[in-house]
């Protein structure tokens, strides 16, 4: 009985020992590989980033992914989608005049778009409120001077770009394309920030160059 206990253990050891073996050796080659497949000094450029703002999280993917079709609205009440804003690029910011942290990152973006809007970049301010007169009144009490209106009562958007709640913010390409994205408050006149619109336009220029050769 004692012989044949011993023989188990004997097998078990030497099946562990090889498996270990095996699965150490395809560890090494599978590092080994994708090592020779970049450049040196490169990180794999595959993969999703993150980008801190000031302690908070924007991911950044690895290339832009296409939206669905989604539309809302102006302040005059005129319907409008991505489409319209192509050529720029933007930064879409999902709030509501009732989310405490709305509040808390509204005059950063009113900042940043004070700074930076224009031609080539806008800040999208899109308000999932019922009533469009509440957010008149928001920026008039936070002293909110560059943003413009844009409405979604039905919060459709949210749930067509998987904004798991708000605020929630895109940053998206000339071509209409999200960058990247950030769940909750950020300071969003940050110098990172900055630094992720200059990218994005450079890429677009880069694009435009090759095209026109």
């Amino acid at each position: 009985m004692m012989k044949n206990s011993f023989k188990i253990i004997i097998w078990v050891a030497v099946v562990l020992t090889t498996v270990i073996t095996i699965a150490t050796a395809l560890f090494f080659y599978q590092r080994n590989n994708a090592s020779k497949a970049l450049p040196d000094g490169i990180v794999n450029v595959a993969m999703d980033t993150a980008v801190d703002i000031d302690g908070q999280r924007f991911t950044r993917w690895s290339t832009p992914r296409d939206l669905p079709l989604f539309s809302f609205q102006d302040a005059s009440g005129k319907t409008l989608t991505l489409a319209d804003f192509r050529g720029r690029v933007v930064l879409l910011n999902i709030w509501a005049t009732w989310c405490p942290p709305c509040r808390e990152e509204m005059p950063s973006l009113d900042r940043l778009n004070a700074k930076r809007g224009g031609p080539t970049f806008e800040v999208v301010a899109l308000s999932i409120d019922r009533d469009p007169a509440q957010v008149k009144s928001f920026y008039q009490e936070f002293g909110v001077q560059t943003l413009r209106g844009y409405f979604d009562r039905t919060s459709q958007v949210s749930n067509i770009v998987r904004a798991p709640g708000v605020p929630t913010t895109l940053l998206i390409d000339q071509e209409g394309r999200e960058i990247g994205r950030a769940l909750g408050p950020a300071a969003w006149d940050s110098p990172q920030v900055e630094a992720l619109i200059d990218a994005a336009l450079l890429s677009s220029s880069t694009k435009a160059n090759d095209g026109e050769k």
